[in-house]
């Protein structure tokens, strides 16, 4: 019977290691893809500066109010695209904060079936001890009463 508790507890363990390892797998993925979003915010709005810049450098020459159009609508563009980009990195932020949660619980998880086991090796080590115990105090009593009738 203890061994198969051993045997349960172990099954138990590797199934919440495996449950914690894809929990950290989702978080690992949670929080590439909010530091890829951290990226292609940065990236927008670098864009957005050169393009401002070069329009500020057409304007000095002088420039239709065509192309000042068309300037100005991909500006639009890209600050339409930022403001994307700020969405689905808040919702990045979020996703990072629900999976270290639950990455945190399943942990806990682990951490408790872990102690459970050890507590249980230290119950049967114990157990062990004591039988092993008993069995030299009675080799010795054998040993003390051979002793005590051979005189």
């Amino acid at each position: 019977m203890a061994a198969n508790n051993n045997k349960q507890l172990e099954t138990l363990l590797k199934f919440e290691q495996g449950k914690e390892e894809q929990a950290a797998n989702t978080l690992r993925n949670a929080e590439n893809d909010y530091q890829q979003n951290l990226i292609r915010l940065q990236s927008v709005a670098d864009y957005r500066l050169e393009y401002m810049s070069r329009l500020s450098q057409r304007s000095v020459i002088g420039l239709d109010s065509a192309t000042y159009n068309h300037y100005h609508a991909f500006i639009n563009k890209l600050d339409y695209a930022s403001e994307q980009v700020k969405i689905a990195m808040h919702q990045a932020k979020a996703l990072v904060a629900q999976s270290k949660q639950h990455w945190l619980k399943q942990r806990q998880k682990v951490q408790a079936v872990e102690m459970l086991s050890d507590k249980r090796k230290q119950a049967l080590a114990k157990i062990a001890d004591k039988k092993e115990q008993s069995m030299f105090d009675e080799i010795a009593t054998q040993q003390f009463l051979r002793r005590n009738s051979n005189f």
